[in-house]
């Protein structure tokens, strides 16, 4: 696994969070090898991270879970080499802004 795929949803997007428990039995179904890592909460933010050695196929397969949730229109997605500081996004195909963590 040599890279760590961020999923980054807005808080002001979401209804509450109670999906994150719901959500993280669906992406360990559909991750095959990638390893969901947990998350972490910020009062803007929520981050999920996953380690994948393929982080664009891990996002195909985890887009189809979001999708069904209807979260994908107020979340980003990128990844990085683990331990690295330079993100590559994903998600939304044409971001407008740089991808960062807090």
């Amino acid at each position: 696994m040599d890279y760590q795929l961020v999923i980054k949803f807005w808080r002001k997007s979401l209804e509450d969070e109670a999906f994150l428990a719901t959500l993280e039995s669906r992406l360990k179904d559909v991750l095959g090898d990638a390893v969901f890592d947990g998350y972490d909460t910020r009062a803007e933010e929520i981050n999920v991270f996953v380690n994948t050695a393929d982080p664009r196929q891990s996002f195909r397969r985890i887009k189809r879970v979001l999708e069904k949730h209807a979260t994908l229109r107020g979340m980003s997605a990128a990844f990085r080499l683990i331990g690295g500081a330079q993100f590559t996004s994903i998600w939304p195909q044409r971001a407008m802004r740089k991808f960062k963590l807090p």
